[in-house]
């Protein structure tokens, strides 16, 4: 045993190194944010972006070749009308200069039949769809030029989380009047130079200005506005937090941003077919019919002309390429996104990670603990790099394996001094390991719910425990307590786990609905897998509480509980106001679920599911009850008992029992009553402990009908009172 001297020293050293390593990641965000994006520009090296030929972008080339053939840059403007007139005839989509036009042509003066060569580059542009480009400057040069594109804001006002511009510099406006579209050229790297985030809008002089790649888009959409939508817009719920902007809707495209407007580039590496020589879309009868329907960028990749910009892939990319694999990137949908919670969920796995390590080293012997130390290390960069690659989440690696590697290190290095030969002890720590919280899961779904709530197809459960109020007269308050929270716990686990969203606990009650906020087409069968777990859960559970109660001299009953299923259209959303609200679903459907519930108890057995969630999951082992007439209902609803999973189902044993099962429904609904009973009495004998309650209720029901003289128009169907009792039986008995 070490002693209490050495665990004193090893706990003060290891808890400094822990406490530093969770400050370092509040006090050094700025050097996390250099490790971030060294870690994610290695990853964009590995996995960049794939390109696709087919994607409508095209890049035309002042190469050198074109240098070479037309001779040095800048060109007359009448060529650059020539080229407008090639790319409008061959039916380019957009025509976008990644050029800055802000002075006239150098041969101005030259004018060819009363026209100058700006003059036949702006006629030349009239009714075609180019856009041409600004520059956001750091003084007050201009406004900008005339605004080709209205902007309509939702929300917080979106010009407070721009980074602001007092003006910038426009094109002539000659050209700029008849342009389809001007859009801000500037990028803004970090300070390595490299260009990794984009700003797509930017606030000039206090107006909203879109970036060239932004007006590429609208131009060759047809649209004429920008949409953005800052937090507390609507279905928005930032509780009246003020954190930036959201998104920004540009024609049929919604694009995610970060609050400052921008969005970090996904580049792909550079690909011949991308681009078109300028010379060879100037050459008489050349070709063009492959850029039909595309956004073509016209600028330049001459080494010569100095358009070039650092980016991860490469420290030399053409500003041109660059542009079009923005709007490559934001057509294709696949984004680099480094989530709101990512910075906590780092911090918090550190945390955990360095709370486990502390206590692995002390426990472990020392090339066990060294085994740990790798696993975490690889576990944590596995973890970040899949994130990367299958959903382009940007989660930092760097943070929790330094921190890891500091207490380790730490730690080992105590232990070293303290005792170098003592031979590590196998401890009993790993029952003080706690698993990390479990991420709420519409908090990482941007997406929007509206107050109100949508209308949707859901499979909703209702789960009650029954006689309730009799076991808690057993209990004291924090006996009581200590029950909830150890049944509640795994029966929300078992609905979370399988795509469930708990709606709300009522005392031991738990409502429950899939296929809302998230998309589930297999909502129905995650439904009844939950009631399957739910229903295996309290069988542990049983057993745990009978073993504890013999430990402590007290008698047991088995916990039961009822459990409803059904399928159907309900109003699910934020049901309250912007600030206070409850994600919840109402309608109907709901109370049928409910009362489906209630129904366990009548039918003596622990799951129900009605017959649209029968239908929506029929592999499993489901027996009918019968047609029901619930409360306030004018129409009938199949109810089924659940006997299985999809494994019982097959088995020749519930094959044999659906036989038997459907026979006594026939000869009941026959007004064979006799019979019916002589087939529950067979069918209780073959049925799994989960349905033969069911049995009973039916053999109570078959004898009282055979007893009784029945209406000539009696139909088989049980008709529930608003106490949910079955109005047959009451007046058989009374």
């Amino acid at each position: 045993m070490r002693k209490a001297s050495e665990a004193r020293l090893y706990a003060l050293t290891t808890t400094t190194a822990c406490l530093l390593a969770l400050l370092a990641g509040v006090v050094g965000a700025p050097t996390r944010a250099v490790m971030q994006d060294l870690v994610f520009d290695q990853y964009q090296r590995w996995k960049p972006r794939p390109y696709a030929f087919d994607q409508p972008v095209r890049v035309v080339a002042v190469d050198d070749e074109s240098l070479k053939r037309l001779g040095q840059w800048p060109w007359r403007r009448e060529r650059l009308a020539a080229l407008v007139e090639a790319l409008k005839n061959a039916g380019a989509a957009a025509i976008v200069f990644d050029f800055l036009f802000a002075e006239k042509d150098r041969d101005d003066a030259a004018a060819t039949a009363g026209q100058t060569p700006d003059d036949v580059f702006a006629h030349a542009i009239d009714g075609a769809p180019v856009v041409l480009g600004s520059f956001v400057s750091d003084t007050p040069v201009g406004a900008g030029g005339s605004a080709k594109a209205g902007f309509v804001t939702a929300g917080d006002d979106a010009t407070k989380f721009l980074t602001p511009s007092p003006g910038a510099l426009a094109p002539l406006s000659q050209l700029a009047q008849h342009a389809a579209g001007v859009g801000f050229l500037n990028w803004r790297p970090d300070a390595d130079r490299v260009v990794r985030r984009v700003p797509l809008i930017l606030s000039v002089d206090g107006a909203l200005h879109p970036s060239l790649a932004m007006e590429a888009l609208r131009v060759a959409q047809g649209a004429s506005t920008y949409i953005v939508k800052s937090s507390n817009a609507s279905g928005e719920t930032a509780f009246g937090e003020v954190y930036g902007v959201l998104s920004v809707r540009n024609g049929d495209l919604t694009i995610q941003t970060g609050p400052s407007g921008d969005v970090r580039v996904y580049f792909a590496r550079p690909d011949p077919r991308r681009s078109i020589p300028a010379w060879k879309v100037l050459t008489p009868g050349a070709d063009l019919s492959d850029l039909k329907g595309t956004i073509v960028f016209f600028g330049a990749s001459a080494p010569t002309l100095s358009d070039i910009v650092a980016t991860p892939l490469t420290p030399s990319m053409p500003g041109v390429e660059a542009h079009a694999q923005i709007v490559e990137q934001l057509l294709s949908g696949q984004t680099l996104t480094r989530p709101d919670w990512a910075p906590s969920a780092e911090w918090m796995a550190t945390a955990v990670i360095c709370a486990a390590l502390v206590a692995t080293t002390w426990a472990l012997a020392p090339q066990f603990a060294a085994l740990v130390f790798a696993a975490v290390v690889a576990a944590i960069v596995a973890a970040s790099w899949f994130a990367f690659s299958r959903a382009g989440l940007l989660i930092e690696p760097t943070y929790p394996a330094f921190s890891a590697a500091l207490v380790y290190f730490t730690g080992v290095s105590t232990l070293y001094a303290v005792k170098r030969h003592q031979e590590r002890e196998i401890r009993s720590a790993f029952g003080r390991f706690v698993s990390p919280a479990v991420v709420a899961r519409l908090a990482e779904m941007p997406g929007a719910l509206e107050l109100g709530g949508l209308q949707r197809q859901l499979t909703l459960l209702f789960c009650d425990i029954r006689s309730f109020t009799t076991i808690s007269e057993g209990f004291n308050a924090s006996e009581l307590t200590l029950f909830l929270n150890e049944y509640l716990t795994p029966m929300t686990d078992a609905i979370l786990d399988r795509l469930g969203t708990v709606d709300k606990y009522m005392g031991d009650a738990i409502m429950a609905f899939w296929n809302a906020p998230l998309d589930d087409s297999d909502h129905a069968r995650h439904a009844v897998e939950s009631a399957l777990a739910m229903r295996q859960t309290l069988v542990s559970l049983n057993e745990r509480w009978r073993k504890r109660a013999e430990a402590e001299g007290r008698s047991f009953k088995p916990v039961r509980f009822g459990i409803g299923l059904n399928t159907g259209e309900c109003c699910v959303g934020n049901l309250g106001s912007l600030r206070r609200f409850d994600y919840s679903a109402i309608g109907d459907e709901v109370n049928v679920a409910s009362r489906l519930e209630g129904a366990c108890k009548i039918f003596s057995v622990d799951v129900i599911g009605s017959e649209p969630t029968r239908a929506e999951a029929p592999d499993f082992a489901w027996l009918e009850i019968d047609s029901v007439l619930l409360k306030n209902k004018t129409q009938p609803v199949g109810l089924y008992a659940l006997a299985g999973d999809a494994a019982v189902a097959a088995s020749d044993e519930f094959a044999e029992l659906s036989r038997l099962h459907s026979a006594m429904l026939a000869a009941y609904r026959d007004r064979d009553f006799a019979g019916a009973v002589s087939m529950a009495k067979e069918a209780a004998a073959r049925a799994p402990d989960a349905v033969r309650g069911l049995y009973s209720y039916n053999l109570r029901r078959f004898s009282q009908l055979a007893e009784t003289v029945q209406d000539p128009d009696w139909r088989p169907l049980i008709a529930l009172d608003e106490k949910q009792q079955p109005v047959s039986e009451r007046v058989s008995r009374a």
